[in-house]
């Protein structure tokens, strides 16, 4: 996964650590079940936050904007610290601004780009709550997580994203005292990837160094990386999942080479490509997409089970496994078609191996730590559920061909059937500013809890 800095083109939102008061947060709700048996469910009353990095933020004592386009307040913020005494971050307009609404109950839409009145918003992420100011922490170890998704509105070049990130519960309240806003206001974002657009990082803005290529966002000198496992990236037209892990167990602020920007992507304290299960890159073309034995073109529940080798839920992460269920058919996740790899139909540290091998990919995923590093992540996790496009590699790592110069039938290089250029930010935004997706019905608990098995 190569998650892109650029997400919001929304020139006069941007997040702070000091809490606003003029405009009320209230999150949306969005239910979920838990489950002890097939049938045996338990309604839980979660809701959703959206992430700090996409909201206004202006001086505590005024409207005036901490940060415009891609630059930083100079006055009220000369450095990261100040910058986090200075600036206030608010609440958020979760219809009217970002196109987020719950159309049934248990049920969340995210459109791609929203119009509002201070020009556009494109895409959103949030993050499941257990109370107004607490994530929902998840231990996945021996469980079985399941969701319904629709995805027909979801055009090549973007992707929905289900995943769980190593985050704070907290949101870096208490852990960092220039930290006002904590999980309320969607504070303490982390993955694997390291991400240095995150403006204000442990409680202080990300300042020092700060850059970017183009009008609406930047990076800078630090980043923030944790474990994370992609449950679901995909559109109407491919998909992966995806463990990635790293050689810390919690959020952690990294500068320079172990943010592993460029060149040094295999010297990160994360691994940034994972060990993916891409059904077309893996040989099976006909699985998924519109049409095929998964039809995007209809809502479909998605199944990951988390297999542990003594059956509990203290026991070792040993394989990760994908069920999908449509028109009350249990589908089972496809098999591998791939010279060098045995035929599978789930992650396993011996899948990872072979796919490594036979696409000649660096197994950094192995290298710290593999399926027991992940499976140790695994017990503390986030939901996090998104939709974006990529500035930086335009999502072809996901639906098209990458490396773009290398030869498409190179085992590993062919991802899915779009068009490079189909995902080029300026493309699609302007094509497809209606897309969407739903994600609804979520329940977790024990294996084969969720859904009924064939």
């Amino acid at each position: 996964m190569y998650r892109s800095a650029a997400f919001l083109t929304f020139a006069s939102l941007v997040l702070g650590q000091q809490v606003g008061t003029y405009t009320a947060e209230r999150h949306p709700s969005m239910p979920i079940q838990v489950c002890t048996a097939p049938g045996q469910c338990k309604r839980e009353s979660t809701e959703v936050v959206l992430d700090a990095n996409w909201r206004w933020t202006h001086i505590t004592n005024g409207y005036t904007n901490c940060y415009t386009g891609n630059e930083w307040n100079a006055t009220a913020c000369p450095d990261g610290a100040t910058c986090a005494k200075n600036c206030a971050v608010d609440g958020a307009d979760y219809s009217g601004t970002y196109g987020i609404t719950t159309p049934s109950s248990g049920a969340l839409r995210l459109q791609f780009v929203k119009k509002n009145d201070n020009g556009q918003n494109v895409g959103s992420r949030v993050y499941l709550m257990a109370s107004s100011d607490k994530y929902k922490l998840f231990n996945l170890l021996n469980k079985e997580f399941t969701f319904d998704v629709d995805v027909s509105k979801l055009p090549c070049g973007l992707n929905g994203a289900v995943y769980f990130s190593e985050m704070l519960e907290d949101g870096g309240l208490k852990s960092f005292s220039g930290n006002k806003a904590g999980a309320k206001y969607g504070t303490g974002y982390c993955d694997s990837q390291c991400p240095q657009d995150i403006k204000f990082i442990n409680g202080e803005a990300n300042v020092e160094g700060w850059g970017g290529a183009d009008g609406n966002s930047g990076t800078g000198k630090s980043g923030i990386c944790c474990a994370e496992m992609d449950i679901w990236e995909a559109n109407s037209d491919a998909t992966a999942y995806t463990p990635h892990v790293c050689s810390v167990n919690e959020q952690t602020r990294c500068e320079g080479v172990d943010c592993g920007a460029g060149s040094d992507r295999y010297n990160s304290i994360c691994d940034k490509d994972g060990c993916d299960f891409n059904s077309y890159r893996l040989g099976n073309r006909e699985f998924y997409g519109p049409g095929k034995t998964v039809d995007t073109t209809r809502p479909f529940t998605i199944v990951t089970q988390f297999v542990t080798d003594d059956g509990t839920d203290s026991g070792n992460l040993k394989s990760i496994h994908r069920y999908y269920v449509q028109d009350g058919n249990v589908i089972p996740n496809s098999v591998t078609e791939v010279a060098g790899v045995d035929q599978t139909n789930f992650i396993s540290e011996g899948f990872c191996e072979q796919q490594k091998s036979a696409f000649g990919d660096n197994n950094y995923f192995g290298q710290l730590g593999g399926m027991t590093a992940m499976g140790e992540s695994l017990k503390k996790m986030v939901l996090v559920l998104s939709i974006w496009d990529d500035h930086a590699v335009n999502m072809n790592w996901l639906d098209s061909i990458f490396p773009n110069d290398a030869d498409p039938e190179q085992p590993g290089v062919a991802r899915g059937r779009c068009d490079p250029a189909d995902g080029v930010p300026a493309t699609i935004e302007a094509a497809h500013p209606d897309a969407y997706v739903i994600y609804s019905n979520i329940k977790f608990g024990a294996i084969n809890s969720t859904f009924t098995a064939n």
